[in-house]
């Protein structure tokens, strides 16, 4: 099996992460366009909740097998890691199917009492058997993962993406002449269609590694078999190991995604308290959830690519006690997230108008993303910082970080969008409080536990940057030198962004050796 470096692994989820955003902003673009903003609220408010039941099968499982997996094939314990890989298997069917079992029984009490829409009932019963499906997907990519092998969770990512446009817009549009809520129902079972492409690439890469794997072992090692039938070595059983890594993530996790849940439930209660009805509030959070919040989300492609693979890395570095390698790693995280993330800024809350009006054909919306996009940049820092406290053991802190933030959203939601004159953008402010504190504390926490300290002139320089960038952009904008909206805006964002590389790299934020590391072009820089 292909075991990559850090920034190699990172760099390969990175792409095939872009490549899936870009690509996924298709059903973005074009589902609001077949389902309308109303539509769009139906199929996200079925999300929240099975994101819940999701964090409770997968939210720490996958980390635990990818970073004991880690530690074990570090210390060449391969027998260790068949234990781990089966045992976390059985672990996470046993739990998905007795939830889809309840789901399953329960949807009429859920839809009638917790979700704010009953129009959901049909989007809730096609998402069913997501739970299986994306459980035993979450531990083949665990498995990977903490082989350092990023290649199978990049490749079964872009199927699945492929998958789910095509059948999201084809079953959204088919379904729709049944009414609005078949409609979102058909763009869910798209969902499921993508999901099901992506495990049978996982199960196909498995099967054909473990094939690879045991002729290599079998030409290195005349005697394996009869190593095989050793004892196994006295250790922390497994089950309870595994449980112990990933209660504690998962509790985490599970902080955000009931805040998710409350978050829905709340705002569509919090904008019916302001006298919006109940199809304009639906409407208003499909437009917040479902267009502008993926708008924030895409340079998360690259803060996720990197919070995977710096888990095993962190996680191997420390079972070493490599101080050093710790804070390098942590450091060139924090650095490209930084600086992948600036450009994203500046763009959304220049042009928020022009690109919503292009996009989405909703200009209206517009003012949700300007108000959002000055934290974005809080949001590409965090994934990182969480990351180190999970791989470091420390997730109860990451835990209750995320807890005093969720606490935070929650009563600012109720007290400031159910006040007519800020509607949902007080359900906004909410979350961009949230998302600065959480940050905030976990690089407080981060610098308590391995006295790792972001480096502030980098802060100041992308700064100066994004100014520089930013008015550059807006120049080309105003003097529009073609007649098309979206040619021109295309224009000022590729110059601001080419002034802005060109200012990291004469300022030494990034170098040719930062280049060389990615795959394919890097190369050529080397």
């Amino acid at each position: 099996m292909t075991k990559q470096s850090f920034i190699k692994g990172a760099m390969i989820l990175l792409i095939a992460g872009i490549v899936n955003r870009l690509l996924g902003f298709l059903p973005r673009i074009t589902l609001p366009r077949i389902i309308g903003a109303e539509g769009v609220g139906i199929y996200q408010l079925s999300y929240p909740f099975l994101i819940v039941l999701l964090t409770i099968i997968t939210g720490g499982i996958p980390l635990a097998i990818a970073k004991w997996i880690a530690e074990a094939e570090s210390k060449g314990d391969h027998r260790r890691v068949k234990q781990i890989f089966r045992t976390a298997m059985a672990l996470t069917v046993s739990l998905a199917a007795v939830l889809t079992i309840g789901m399953l029984l329960f949807a009429p009490f859920i839809i009638r009492y917790i979700l704010p829409d009953s129009r959901v009932y049909y989007s809730f019963l096609m998402m069913s058997p997501l739970l299986i499906i994306i459980g035993i997907s979450s531990v083949y990519r665990g498995y990977f993962q903490g082989m350092q092998n990023m290649i199978p969770s990049a490749v079964s990512q872009t199927v699945e993406t492929v998958i789910r446009i095509i059948a999201s817009l084809a079953l959204a549009y088919i379904l729709l002449p049944y009414g609005l809520e078949w409609g979102a129902a058909g763009a869910m079972l798209g969902v499921v269609a993508g999901e099901i492409g992506s495990l049978a690439v996982l199960l196909w890469l498995y099967h054909r590694n473990r094939k690879q794997t045991k002729r290599a072992g079998a030409a290195s090692r005349p005697n394996a078999g009869a190593l095989s039938e050793e004892p196994d070595s006295p250790s922390t059983p497994v089950l309870r190991r595994l449980l112990g890594l990933s209660v504690p993530v998962t509790g985490s996790r599970m902080v955000g995604s009931l805040s998710y849940l409350l978050e829905s439930i709340f705002i569509s209660r919090s904008l019916a308290t302001a006298g919006i009805a109940t199809g304009i509030a639906t409407a208003q959070y499909g437009a917040l959830q479902g267009m502008i919040i993926p708008l924030l989300l895409l340079p998360t492609a690259l803060t996720y690519s990197l919070a995977v693979s710096l888990v095993p890395s962190l996680s191997e570095a420390a079972a070493k006690g490599d101080k050093a390698l710790i804070h390098k790693r942590l450091h060139q995280s924090m650095r490209l997230s930084l600086v992948a993330g600036a450009p994203f800024i500046v763009v959304m809350g220049l042009f928020a108008e022009p690109i919503c009006r292009i996009v989405y054909a909703h200009a209206e919306i517009a003012p949700m993303l300007q108000l959002l996009a000055p934290v974005g940049l809080f949001i590409y820092l965090q994934a990182p910082l969480q990351a180190a406290l999970q791989a470091l053991d420390k997730p109860g802190t990451a835990l209750m970080n995320t807890f005093i933030g969720a606490a935070i959203k929650l009563i600012l939601i109720v007290q400031l969008a159910s006040r007519p004159e800020l509607g949902i953008n007080g359900a906004i402010i909410a979350i961009n409080v949230n998302i600065i504190l959480v940050t905030v504390l976990h690089g407080i926490s981060v610098l308590r536990f391995i006295g790792y300290r972001m480096n502030i002139p980098d802060f100041f320089k992308v700064g100066a940057a994004m100014i520089i960038m930013a008015g550059a952009a807006k120049w080309i904008m105003t003097h529009q030198p073609l007649t098309m909206e979206w040619i021109n805006m295309l224009i000022a964002c590729m110059a601001g962004g080419a002034i802005y590389l060109l200012l990291m790299i004469w300022m030494r934020i990034i170098d040719r050796y930062d280049v060389a590391r990615v795959p394919f072009i890097g190369k050529w820089f080397k």
